[in-house]
């Protein structure tokens, strides 16, 4: 981002974990307050982008395996004469999607429960953020008056 930005600014989605990573604003004059809440939201989009990253790569290595294994037990290559990927029909893909959301079942509750913990801090830090703001703003505008 440029020097003069006073915004977060978000990139292309990340090749692996398929989530858009956000560069945050740092203000010049950022309280310990301010610090602490933007320092939780990288520490969330980091944890986000490793789990997704981690999930993602495990998917497709295991639905390439499941796609391999079936087309061998159907006696058809991984690629036709043309040099096209052969493919399974949505209900053989169907087991494989339900298998692997079974299979991971438990991770995806913990990283839910990581992922709630996380934005409640967020939020409850977000909401001192505000009322601190707010109360500096009425001071202000009540020394001003």
């Amino acid at each position: 981002p440029p020097a003069h930005s006073r915004s977060d600014w978000i990139g292309p989605p990340d090749k692996h974990s398929n989530l858009r990573p956000v560069i945050f604003y740092v203000p010049p004059e950022e309280s310990p307050l301010e610090r602490r809440l933007r320092e939780a939201r990288q520490e969330a989009q980091a944890c986000d982008q490793r789990f997704w990253a981690r999930h993602n790569c495990t998917f497709r290595q295991e639905k390439e395996e499941f796609i391999y294994s079936r087309l061998k037990a159907k006696g058809v290559e991984m690629r036709d004469e043309t040099g096209q990927k052969a493919t399974l029909n949505a209900e053989e893909m169907a087991d494989f999607y339900k298998d692997f959301l079974s299979k991971n079942f438990r991770k995806h509750m913990q990283y839910n429960r990581d992922w709630y913990k996380r934005n409640f801090t967020i939020t409850f830090l977000m909401g001192q953020v505000a009322l601190v703001r707010a109360l500096r703003w009425l001071r202000w505008k009540k020394k001003n008056v």
